[in-house]
């Protein structure tokens, strides 16, 4: 017997809606690290930053390499039982992450924390979908919560942190991860979703290789400042192994039955143009970086006050999240709504690239966050309907891993990387221009380690704000992109979308108009009627 709904039949439906909202509260923010007390952990564990942001990119990776075979994990085993398994399992691996101080433990947990956490989200998927049925509208409300949850956790990593140490978010994390293995155990339904399918389909080999080729790719964009990219033998190590592991997984994937990935669906229109775009996202989105460069170096906050920045965004993320529900009810043209995306954040860039200065204060962070808050949610509701739009089941199923690894790792990691590497040499030419000034006529030796506090403050500066030029000047490149590109409908329709009080398009009335006078001009030649 099969129940394609999650819980039992005598709970209410205002309370599965609520347990649906608790899952998605707890496990979506799941993961390996938190991006707010990665400080705090350097700090407790004595290991190096970039180990914790290769657990952070390792937790995509995780979600990527799962997303091919949740459907058939989902109808392989009852939904109690695999649920409760999940849970527990993502409370262990917390727990364990709250014990330890091996930061390759971080790396490995995080990437089973993503992988477990996909199969959890999945589950959310098919319910919620059915309830809203509009699949724009869907993503509209299911982004907009997603991301603002995760600044909200953030937040909360940050401050529990401090409070308390950083061990306490993951014991915090790991108890409602069994709180709610309980109540699932008792709510959901010990039925399968549909008829059952065996396992021993599923090819590990390439789930393996998949791993390989992106944490490989993990640890270049991570160690690569670090370790000074090619002059370091491990930086060249990985990136090899990461072209062969990917070379491996493409062969073996041509040579499968039942191919782990297809990538049938790279050679449609709309998925690559929506891969480019989900780049050109990246190239936004690897601002963070820089801004908490500028946060935190050159103005000083500390990591609390840094967090609440990402809270600024939420009112952007909400409004994006409304006007994507409202733009997909209406069915308006998409292109305008991803247009208003990277123009919002072109504006943020805009911004920050004139506020870059030692006087900024706190209360200018408002606009910029909220345009960028606007530009990401919207974007990445709207571009990954656009890439996913009127695809089968089957060749999206098994190529969306590829592209959600692209958008939310190698986009963001590749740009993240490039700009600290610009950074450090934009840095290194400033210093030496401004070094000019200074010699023993304008400085003197009792002032000179507050100037030269000044000087390196001011290169910062001058880093940050060439960076940002450079993204504005490849921005407007964007906005001409977004705006000359069809989206799948016929040149010039989009003028329709000018429409007036009657309903009526412009293109429409001309047309009208038009067939009125062929009409007069057949019955002039037809001459008077007998």
């Amino acid at each position: 017997m099969y129940n394609k709904g999650l819980y039992r039949d005598w709970v209410p439906k205002p309370v599965q809606l609520l347990m649906i909202v608790l899952l998605l509260a707890v496990v979506m923010p799941l993961g390996g690290v938190y991006t707010g007390n990665i400080s705090y952990l350097v700090s407790g564990t004595g290991a190096m930053t970039e180990y914790f942001m290769w657990a952070n990119y390792a937790t995509t990776i995780g979600m990527g390499a799962c997303m091919p075979i949740v459907l058939r994990m989902k109808m392989r085993f009852k939904v109690r039982d695999k649920m409760t398994v999940l849970l527990v399992l993502l409370g262990l691996l917390s727990y364990l992450n709250s014990t330890t101080f091996d930061p390759m433990i971080f790396v490995f947990s995080a990437l089973i924390i993503g992988f477990l956490k996909m199969m959890v989200t999945i589950e959310l998927f098919l319910p919620l979908m059915a309830m809203i049925g509009n699949r724009g509208m869907f993503y509209g409300a299911f982004y907009t919560f997603v991301l603002v949850l995760n600044q909200i956790s953030a937040y909360y990593a940050v401050e529990v942190s401090i409070r308390y140490n950083w061990q306490h978010f993951y014991v915090i994390m790991s108890v409602l991860c069994f709180a709610l293995a309980l109540l699932h155990w008792i709510f959901m339904h010990d039925k399968y979703f549909a008829l059952k399918i065996p396992l021993h389909y599923i090819d590990w080999l390439s789930i393996l290789l998949f791993v390989s080729t992106f944490m490989f790719s993990a640890y270049v964009f991570s160690f690569g400042k670090q370790q000074d990219w090619l002059n370091s033998r491990n930086i060249i190590n990985a990136s090899i192994a990461s072209f062969v592991s990917f070379s491996l997984l493409v062969i073996r994937q041509l040579t499968l039955k039942r191919p782990y990935l297809s990538f049938t669906i790279f050679s449609k229109n709309n998925v690559q143009h929506g891969l480019f775009m989900l780049l050109c996202l990246g190239m936004f989105l690897g601002t963070t970086s820089i801004q908490n460069t500028f946060a935190v170096g050159v103005l000083g906050y500390d990591q609390l006050t840094n967090a609440k920045l990402n809270l600024l965004m939420i009112p952007g993320l909400i409004l994006a999240g409304v006007a994507a529900i409202f733009w997909f009810k209406k069915e308006f043209p998409l292109k305008m709504y991803i247009f208003l995306g990277f123009s919002a954040m072109m504006g943020y860039a805009i911004v920050m690239y004139f506020s870059m200065v030692l006087e900024f204060s706190y209360d200018g962070w408002y606009l910029p966050m909220f345009l960028k808050g606007y530009g990401m949610c919207s974007l990445f509701i709207s571009v990954w309907f656009y890439t996913l739009d009127k695809l089968e089941l089957d060749d999206m199923l098994a190529a969306i891993g590829l592209v959600l690894v692209w958008r939310t790792f190698l986009a963001v990691g590749f740009f993240s990387a490039l700009y600290s590497w610009f950074q450090y040499h934009f840095q290194v030419v400033a210093i030496g221009d401004l070094a000019v000034y200074m010699d023993g006529m304008t400085i003197s030796p009792q002032n000179t380690a507050s100037n030269m506090k000044a000087v390196q403050l001011n290169a910062i500066i001058i880093a940050t704000k060439k960076i940002f030029g450079y993204i504005i000047l490849a921005g407007f490149g964007v906005l001409i992109y977004v705006f000359t590109h069809h989206f799948g409908r016929e040149r010039f329709q989009y003028v329709r979308f000018i429409r007036v009080l009657s309903g009526k398009s412009v293109i429409a009335r001309r047309r009208l108009r038009e067939r009125k006078k062929i009409l007069e001009e057949i019955k002039d030649a037809a001459g008077p009627a007998m």
